[in-house]
């Protein structure tokens, strides 16, 4: 038995069972991030130590008797723009280089309670601001099935070291696709859930009103038990939404009959990779199969919406990042004569090149006589975007698009030419704009072995809805079966 294969409830089976303790569990996880972490290099803090020595406590409270949540000793993976008391929180810049989070963000809180037990924090697209963690000030983090590829981004970390067995399920952030995209282009679930539904208090903001913290997953049962433990209203966190706690795990019927799947046509046109669409139109086939209704319809959104994520985004992280000069906090340059140098020199050293480009463009968007023709008209666009949602809803139960118009692409291939990498985020951006629910499952791989995405969108609030859907499709094709990260190829 490979240890670091099984899911997150597949562990939970052979904790309840005393197959394994959490320390078996958790130190086979630290030895296989020893073995793989020089080639994939998806962490920014290991703590398997800590891990470890949190194991053997656990493990001796249940020798005791002590009753426990059903999934305490199981290891998790954190994305470093979480904060997490004690530990470096970097969000993988220079200007956070040495920042020690003071206090645990709520999601943390949550895990702890759950008794999970943090393996480390994960490598990121500095803030977050990227499609292939290419970014990160620290190191380039690899795709586990092809090493000179990208396992996309922000949450490119996350999605590698689950892919890679370093860590059974993880916590990332999407502001435009950041959980949906590197799970796409690394084989793993990535669910976005509605905006509102998990709280943000302690995820260092990149984009205020489209950030959401959401699980990367080895399947979407474990998917829906991650959801269940960071859901709940925060009275920390003004945007969090008060709704009655459910349990998702409930959802996953294995049916879909009846269910009613929109299939975007504007979505499958051109820039759309030929392999990915034929895949898709597999899935789309599969589902007729299973029972669903599947009809194309018109949901002509994505081209205008990535202009309008683009301007919004970069507004509220012109705004965000403010506060980092080097005073108040972050990084201060050691060669400055006054406070406006102090100011400059701060930024400019602290700052990658993207951060520092949507930066810009984010003042631009704000500025003076430009405010009225771009952020305006954008966010008037915004309310555009959840209207023709909005309509498509009335009709379908849930929508079936392209997670990625691509696989994996090589390091450098889009890193010289912003808006093509940009582009990458055309099939996701707008269901961070309408704060719509979200999830990204595996749908076969293409001619040279690389995993292909597909995204399920429902809804607001409508989580078990995509969660049935996308757990129906994966017990019929069985992706975690049938194929494996491969760790070709050598490191750039």
């Amino acid at each position: 038995m490979n240890i670091t294969e099984l899911t997150a409830h597949e562990l939970k089976e052979k904790l309840d069972k005393k197959e394994l303790t959490s320390e078996e569990i958790t130190k086979a996880y630290a030895q296989k991030i020893e073995e793989k972490e020089k080639d994939v290099q998806a962490f920014i803090t290991v703590l398997t130590d800590e891990a470890v020595e949190k194991a053997k406590q656990i493990d001796d409270k249940k020798a005791k008797g002590e009753t426990l949540s059903p999934y305490a000793g199981i290891p998790v993976g954190i994305k470093d723009n979480i904060c997490m008391k004690g530990v470096k929180t970097t969000c993988a810049s220079k200007m956070l280089a040495n920042f020690v989070a003071p206090y645990d963000a709520s999601v943390m809180e949550k895990l702890n309670q759950e008794n999970l037990i943090p393996l480390g924090k994960l490598n990121m697209d500095e803030f977050a601001m990227g499609s292939s963690t290419e970014y990160s000030y620290f190191q380039k983090t690899r795709n586990p099935w092809n090493l000179n590829t990208v396992p996309g981004g922000s949450s490119g970390g996350v999605a590698a070291a689950v892919a890679a067995d370093m860590v059974p399920w993880a916590l990332g952030s999407d502001t435009g696709g950041s959980i949906r995209q590197p799970a796409s282009l690394c084989g793993v679930v990535g669910l976005k859930p509605t905006y509102g539904l998990v709280s943000r208090y302690g995820l260092v903001a990149f984009a205020s009103s489209l950030d959401q913290i959401g699980p990367i997953t080895k399947d979407v049962e474990d998917s829906a038990i991650l959801l269940n433990m960071i859901t709940g209203h925060d009275e920390k966190d003004s945007t969090s939404v008060e709704l009655e706690k459910k349990d998702y795990t409930k959802a996953l019927k294995n049916d879909v009959k009846g269910l009613k799947i929109g299939i975007p046509k504007e979505w499958y046109g051109e820039g759309l990779n030929e392999e990915v669409k034929a895949k898709l139109e597999q899935a789309i086939e599969k589902y007729k199969e299973l029972g669903a209704i599947v009809e194309e319809c018109s949901l002509d959104v994505a081209n205008y919406a990535l202009a309008t994520y683009y301007i919004v985004a970069c507004a509220e992280a012109s705004s965000n990042l403010g506060r980092f000069d080097g005073i108040r906090y972050g990084y201060r340059a050691e060669n400055y004569t006054n406070l406006k140098e102090l100011f400059k020199n701060s930024r400019s050293e602290g700052f990658g090149d993207e951060v520092k480009r949507r930066i810009i463009l984010g003042t631009y968007v704000l500025s003076s006589g430009y405010y009225d023709a771009y952020y305006k008209k954008a966010q008037q666009v915004r309310t555009l975007v959840k209207q023709k949602f909005d309509e498509a809803f009335e009709k379908y139960d849930v929508l079936l698009t392209p997670t990625s118009p691509t696989v994996a692409f090589e390091f450098g291939a889009k890193s010289n030419n912003p808006l093509e990498m940009y582009l990458a985020d055309i099939c996701t951006v707008s269901i961070n704009i309408a704060g719509l629910p979200g999830i990204s499952l595996p749908c076969g791989v293409d001619s040279k072995g690389m995993p292909i995405g597909m995204q399920l969108v429902g809804n607001r609030f409508s989580e078990e809805t995509i969660l049935n859907a996308a757990y129906t499709y994966e017990q019929a094709t069985k992706f975690r079966e049938q194929y494996k990260p491969t760790f070709r190829g050598g490191a750039n």
